[in-house]
């Protein structure tokens, strides 16, 4: 999800929640602590030289019960970002504290903010023998075309 159409989900709702992979949700006293912009300069293992930025929310919840993040609450915060750091609009990541620091790529199912799993990849895949994944068919499908029945001179 991009910086712009979180901005346009907050327009729509009264309240905001945030739904961890497993389904629970976020405490909803939770806090937006930090929002920035993270600029990642690599090399993959294919020796390319690469640039990734994303605009990173910290979500962080404490015993702090009195306070709750309204959506227009969290919009003055993204635009105060956008005009003091200069935010492009971005793919979001939202970081959050499980049994370590989860960074989650971000979904909205209407209702929810969904924090979706983040994966590891490789970048070079041909470059580090790797095949690319073949599509996968099911053999009652084969079984439906035309060209291997008897009067199709195929075989």
């Amino acid at each position: 999800m991009k910086l712009s159409e979180i901005k346009q989900h907050l327009s729509h709702l009264e309240t905001i929640a945030f739904q961890l992979p497993d389904g629970k949700l976020v405490p909803s006293h939770f806090h937006v602590t930090e929002v920035g912009r993270i600029d990642k300069h690599f090399i993959d293992c294919g020796g390319t030289v690469r640039n990734e930025s994303v605009i990173n929310f910290q979500l962080w919840e404490e015993n702090d019960y009195d306070h709750r993040l309204h959506p227009e609450k969290l919009v003055h915060i993204i635009e105060l970002s956008e005009k003091v750091l200069g935010l492009e609009d971005l793919d979001i990541e939202v970081e959050y504290q499980g049994k370590t620091i989860g960074k989650y790529n971000l979904d909205f199912d209407g209702t929810n903010f969904l924090l979706v799993n983040k994966k590891t990849d490789c970048l070079a895949k041909d470059k580090c023998g790797i095949p690319e994944e073949k599509p996968k068919m099911k053999m009652s499908e084969l079984q439906n075309t035309s060209c291997c029945a008897p009067e199709s001179d195929c075989c």
